[in-house]
């Protein structure tokens, strides 16, 4: 009864949660928790893993677990392309074990595109049917899409972008992976009821969306359907989505003042209801990722000190 008790409890799900604090520039923290609504943040609050190279940010890191057995970490390493050498790149990193980490390179996107902006909260998902990566993420063009220029912050006007590697060495071009019909960012993929859904955020200004949106398609390269309706309150972004029991939650960034982290969840991903007072999440949690990890590997975390 004991080694079967031990084998339950070593078995059991836990929750790892990515986050930013201030402007990305202190580098990646990171919090665990037993039921997905009180986080526990890890190594005494500070940087679990700070950037490696000079002027480098470590904003909106997404982790994910690869067939490879590696975790894999990239980030939004910049906030313009003004402001970075005059290159758009984003960051990546992998490790076995989430304490011991490869050294962090810059990955290059839209070299051969001049004029684009930024490259924001890049994300990426496993296509089993073709054993590849799709690396995804928003950029502004200018002139790309003029129907809907104006509409966004500063001059942005983002689209979903995504490009494919198999190695983290070599990427296929940039190719336009989802048009919703207006600016938007902050794309998330999850696979539920044999359907792959994308909860994205309208980062419209004029007039004032900036709310979650769900797209379905049969395949995590897409196409993707039209959007639905607004599943979120406004002035939240940075959505991660995980299966806790019976309920899909989504969680977010509430980047307005004052800021704080929240959650919806929904059973059949269109009743949602906020969930956001029965959370309880370190101070200054920012725009992150949340996965699932078992208890051997919380207890490592736990006792890791960086």
């Amino acid at each position: 009864m004991a080694i079967l008790l031990l084998s339950l409890l070593l078995s059991a799900d836990f929750y790892l949660f990515t986050s930013f604090r201030g402007n990305g520039e202190t580098g990646l923290y990171l919090a665990v928790s037993g039921d997905g609504e009180t986080w526990e943040e890890l190594n005494g609050g500070r940087a679990w893993l700070p950037p490696q190279h000079a002027g480098q940010l470590m904003r909106d890191p997404f982790l994910v677990k690869g067939p490879d057995g590696l975790y894999h970490l990239i980030w939004t390493w910049g906030w313009r392309r003004d402001q970075m050498g005059g290159k758009l790149q984003i960051g990546y990193a992998s490790s076995p074990d989430l304490v011991n980490w490869s050294e962090q390179r810059a990955i290059p996107v839209f070299e051969n595109e001049p004029t684009a902006r930024n490259a924001w909260a890049p994300e990426m998902v496993w296509d089993e049917s073709k054993k590849e990566w799709i690396i995804f993420w928003a950029t502004t063009i200018p002139g790309r899409f003029p129907d809907t220029e104006g509409t966004g912050d500063e001059g942005y006007n983002h689209r979903h972008y995504a490009m494919t590697t198999k190695d983290f060495r070599t990427f296929s071009a940039p190719r336009l992976f989802y048009e919703p019909g207006f600016n938007s960012i902050d794309a998330s993929l999850f696979e539920a009821g044999g359907r792959w859904v994308m909860v994205f955020k309208d980062e419209r200004r004029n007039p004032v969306k900036k709310v979650l949106k769900l797209a379905f398609a049969d395949s995590p390269a897409g196409p993707w359907g039209e959007p639905g309706e607004a599943i979120s309150r406004d002035w939240v972004e940075g959505p991660s989505p995980m299966k806790i029991g019976d309920w899909w939650y989504i969680y977010f960034d509430k980047y307005a003042k004052p800021q704080h982290y929240g959650a919806i969840r929904s059973k059949d991903l269109k009743t949602w209801e906020d969930v956001t007072d029965r959370l309880k999440f370190p101070a200054g949690h920012r725009h992150g990722t949340v996965i699932r990890i078992d208890a051997a590997a919380a207890e490592r975390l736990r006792g890791a000190r960086r």
